[in-house]
């Protein structure tokens, strides 16, 4: 096999960020050869609004990943995000042929699971089986060789919308990258930061992004919801640059730096210095009234969690309490207040499993990426991706020739 072959590369297309992690494929697991982080400029909640700016930040993060690897990177997985991400819970049955379930039998009941009306401009993403039911025997993983004459699939489908999908494929194209498959973004944090007792008793992983929040909610060892929140720490950012009168800019080192999401973590006589606008001289402020700004928006995030898994009904499944990743879980305070709003234990998720350089990735900013690299290991026989083609003269050509072939 060649070493190309034992490779695999994860891209997180994120709002703030750009990060490609290269990863080669061992006996003992996946091993981190390489990481390029950029700037992402181009894209806003997650959805790519300017092509140019985010082929050149793919660009700059890939060149910076095959340096470190010493190689050259052709294909990758790439993560998805946004407003448009949508979930939904399916559910399928079929009578089984020859009273033994075959693989046959186990496409025909998810291929009937995912038989759901979805709107033309959305395409699914994924279909994730979350049990099987084989003659009203429940929690069944596998049903391949069990005899039965009923056969029930449950099923997460996640669906996108199909020009943000292609938006994606396309600027990777353009940068010369295959695209493997597209993959959503808290399901790849998931495989790297959640343990199978966690998946199995019931975890909710909320993944704080610079454009959006995006929640994973796990029982029983199966995906059961899916959702992503408007909120992210850019919101944080901004409210730090309104409230101290810094610049974009400054208010985000500030953040990164000095910033806490619990005031009370924070002592009276603490100090930071913030630069003024237009030239002003720099002023010295208590770091108190910085936690005073992040502290309620850092909450209403929370909150909105809390309520989405309420409103999806498993606020009382999570027995495991909630796991926190993405950039913003590096600021200090996080887990206190997060334990006060969800009244439940939470910790921060750190890439779990993976060898090489693991100093490197160890943070939660890096779970996606690493999560992309797991996810495509555990995938890599699947078909990949293809953008819809939506061209409308190819369409008639492919109908009509479907007629010719009807009538003669």
């Amino acid at each position: 096999m060649a070493k190309r072959d034992k490779q695999i590369v994860g891209l997180d297309i994120g709002t703030t960020k750009i990060c490609a992690i290269v990863g080669d494929l061992t006996p003992e697991g996946i091993d981190i050869v390489g990481i390029g982080t950029s700037p992402s400029h181009g894209l806003r909640k997650g959805v790519v609004v300017n092509l140019d700016a985010t082929v050149e930040s793919i660009k700059q993060a890939v060149e910076e990943a095959e340096l470190m690897a010493g190689g050259e990177i052709n294909t990758v997985y790439a993560g998805i995000a946004g407003g448009h991400i949508k979930g939904l819970n399916s559910h399928g049955v079929v009578a089984i042929k020859n009273r033994e379930v075959s693989e046959i039998d186990i496409k025909r009941v998810v291929d009937q699971a995912r038989a759901v009306s979805i709107p033309m401009d959305r395409e699914v993403i994924h279909i994730l089986p979350q049990e099987f039911i084989v003659d009203d025997q429940e929690g069944i993983k596998d049903p391949l060789g069990m005899s039965g004459v009923r056969l029930e699939a449950r099923v997460h489908i996640v669906t996108g919308a199909i020009t943000s999908a292609q938006n994606i494929v396309r600027c990777c194209n353009r940068t010369g990258l295959n695209v493997a498959d597209i993959v959503l973004e808290q399901l790849a944090s998931s495989e790297a930061v959640l343990t199978p007792d966690e998946k199995e008793i019931g975890v909710a992983l909320v993944d704080i992004g610079g454009g959006t929040t995006d929640l994973a909610i796990w029982h029983q060892g199966s995906l059961k919801h899916t959702s992503v929140l408007g909120l992210g720490g850019d919101n944080i950012t901004n409210d730090i640059a309104a409230g101290l009168r810094t610049p974009t800019a400054e208010a985000e080192k500030i953040k990164k730096k000095f910033g806490c999401a619990t005031t009370q973590l924070v002592g009276k006589d603490e100090t930071i210095e913030v630069p003024s606008v237009g030239g002003r001289k720099p002023r010295v402020m208590p770091r108190q009234l910085l936690c005073e700004i992040v502290e309620p928006r850092v909450e209403e995030i929370f909150a909105l969690v809390r309520r989405e898994c309420a409103r999806a009904g498993y606020e009382d499944t999570v027995a495991s309490g909630a796991v926190l990743t993405g950039g913003a879980a590096l600021m200090a305070g996080m887990e206190e207040l997060g334990e006060q709003v969800f009244e439940m234990p939470v910790r921060v998720g750190r890439p779990l499993g993976i060898g090489g350089l693991v100093d490197v990735v160890n943070s939660p900013m890096y779970a996606t990426g690493v999560g992309l690299l797991i996810y495509g290991s555990k995938h890599r026989s699947q078909r990949r991706f293809r953008i819809r083609d939506d061209n409308l003269f190819q369409k008639v050509m492919e109908r009509m020739k479907e007629w010719l072939v009807e009538f003669f």
